[in-house]
Order: C-alpha cells, then sequence, then structure tokens
C-alpha cells in the first residue's frame, strides 16, 4: 500500500518540480531564441520582435551557412580538435589515473599532492601563454606547423578529471585484479579488460568533459592558432560577428534577405547539433561516473 505523502512533504514536492521546471525552461528558452531568430524573417529580427515563437519563417540564413565554405572548413577544425584532443586527453587521464590508483607506486602521496596542488593554486594566463609558446616552437623545431596538434597535446591534461578516474579505479576490488595476474594478464590488460570496463561510467564522463572543453574552445584556440584557416568554429563565429555585423558595410546588410544576426543564430544552432545527438547516448553514465569518481571509499 503506497504512504500517503504528509503536507510538508507534499509542499517539498510541489516546490521541487516547479523550480526544475523552471530551471528547465531558464536552460531551454536560449536555443529555442536561437533558432526562431535563425528562421524569422529580417523585419522581425531586426526590430527584436523575437521573443518565443518565429515569426515570417524562411531559412535564408541557414541556406547562406550551407554555401559558407570558411565555416564548414572551421566545423572540420572543429571536429578535428574535438575527436584527437579527446582521445589524446583521456589516455593521458587513463594511465594517469591508473598509476596514481596503485599503493606500490613510489612516491605516490606527493605525486597525488602535486596534481591536486594545481587544482587549488594556478600559475594564471601569463605563465600558461610563455609555456604554450615554448610547446609551439618545439613543434615548429620538429616540422610539425600545424597548430592544431599544438592544441591537441599541450592541453591535454586536465588534474579534476584525473582525480575523478583515479578515485574510480581505486573503486575496483584487488581481488579482480590478482585474479586476472594469476591468469596471466599484462599491467596493460588488466588496464584494459578490467579497471576501464568496470569504471565505463567515469571514463565516459570524462570524455564527455573533455569533448565538450575541445568542443567549446575558444580562448587558446584564438590566441595560439596563427592561421585563419586552421581556426576552429568557436573562433570563426566570433570573427564572423565582428566583421560582418559590427564592421559590415550598410549596403551590404540592407541587400541582405536576411537579418545579419539570423545568420549567426544559425550558426549556434549549426555548432551545438552534435552535442545535441552524442549527450543522450552518454547521460545514462553522467550521474554514476561523478559519483563513481568524485567519491572515494
Amino acid at each position: 500500500m503506497k504512504r500517503k505523502l504528509e503536507i510538508s512533504e507534499l509542499i517539498f514536492k510541489i516546490l521541487a518540480y516547479f523550480l526544475l521546471t523552471v530551471f528547465a525552461i531558464c536552460c531551454l528558452y536560449p536555443f529555442i531564441y536561437a533558432i526562431s531568430s535563425a528562421i524569422s524573417g529580417k523585419r522581425y529580427v531586426a526590430t527584436n520582435q523575437i521573443v518565443l515563437l518565429p515569426k515570417d519563417i524562411q531559412f535564408d540564413a541557414f541556406m547562406a551557412v550551407f554555401r559558407n565554405n570558411s565555416f564548414w572548413s572551421s566545423y572540420a577544425n572543429t571536429l578535428f580538435l574535438t575527436f584527437f584532443g579527446t582521445l589524446f586527453s583521456l589516455g593521458v587521464a587513463i594511465l594517469g589515473a591508473y598509476a596514481l590508483s596503485k599503493k606500490r607506486l613510489l612516491f605516490r602521496r606527493e605525486f597525488n599532492f602535486f596534481l591536486v596542488f594545481t587544482m587549488w593554486f594556478s600559475a594564471g594566463v601569463v605563465p600558461q601563454f610563455l609555456n604554450y609558446t615554448a610547446t609551439q616552437k618545439v613543434f615548429y623545431d620538429l616540422g610539425i606547423t600545424d597548430d592544431k596538434w599544438m592544441i591537441v597535446i599541450a592541453m591535454g591534461m586536465a588534474a579534476m578529471n584525473i582525480v575523478l578516474l583515479r578515485n574510480a579505479f581505486e573503486g575496483v576490488p584487488s581481488e579482480i585484479e590478482e585474479a586476472a595476474i594469476v591468469d596471466g594478464a599484462t599491467e596493460f590488460q588488466v588496464l584494459t579488460k578490467v579497471y576501464v570496463p568496470m569504471s565505463k561510467s567515469t571514463v565516459a564522463t570524462v570524455g564527455l568533459f573533455f569533448g565538450i572543453s575541445r568542443w567549446n574552445g575558444y580562448f587558446w584556440a584564438k590566441t595560439m592558432i596563427k592561421n585563419t584557416n586552421e581556426w576552429p568554429l568557436q573562433v570563426y563565429i566570433r570573427e564572423y560577428l565582428e566583421k560582418k555585423i559590427w564592421d559590415s558595410d550598410a549596403d551590404t546588410i540592407f541587400n541582405n534577405p536576411y537579418a545579419e544576426t539570423s545568420i549567426v543564430y544559425a550558426m549556434v544552432v549549426c555548432a551545438i547539433i552534435p552535442i545535441l545527438i552524442i549527450y543522450p547516448y552518454i547521460q545514462k553514465y553522467f550521474a554514476k561516473g561523478v559519483t563513481m569518481g568524485g567519491v572515494k571509499e
């Protein structure tokens, strides 16, 4: 028999659902507004008449984006940075977390302390910039002139994600590892066949963190990538916003069948589509992965 809720429990439940609904609407509204502004008529967008739903629906802005080769080139650059950056960062994080989770590691406590220390105290933007500049020079000396690889490799470290994976690996029963070693498994096989599968929720969550950070990366990509043809999507959209809207010719804006802000919103909608596709598949691991990696038994 279902227990009847008390008045205080009922009030709390109603309030919780109300706040969650408001929060969900606040998160969803910018995306709906971007779509509405991208497909609304020029007059309504230019005069700020779009509040929620589109008016005078047309797709000229999206057609202009589809014909923009520079946009799709930057899209490819972002896919490159996200794919290889996530793989490299996740590989480094898994290897580092596995080593730090082992009590037999020499100077384990000191290494863990220095790892956490970087989360408490940051050197600042200027030392980080000098470090990246020195790394970039090393890449040039090696003959690697594609700055995207510098972004992938030099920015492949994230202390927080290593801590999450380390805690998840420490939760794996040692008896399973011992059984694998008795069966003849090597250290690498123990990692790939035991630890990673048993911590797949945390691995998927950390992979999502890395992927989103690479997809949305702007500042260091703008600062370190010199060739404009190698700019990722976020940098391209920002530069387009500055040059095509704030500095564009009035006659050009007048002759376009769409508002200039509509094409920016169309770019934003196209940019967020891959995240919307991937996130539902990883969402089921998210809460469990953070819990497993964030709590040490």
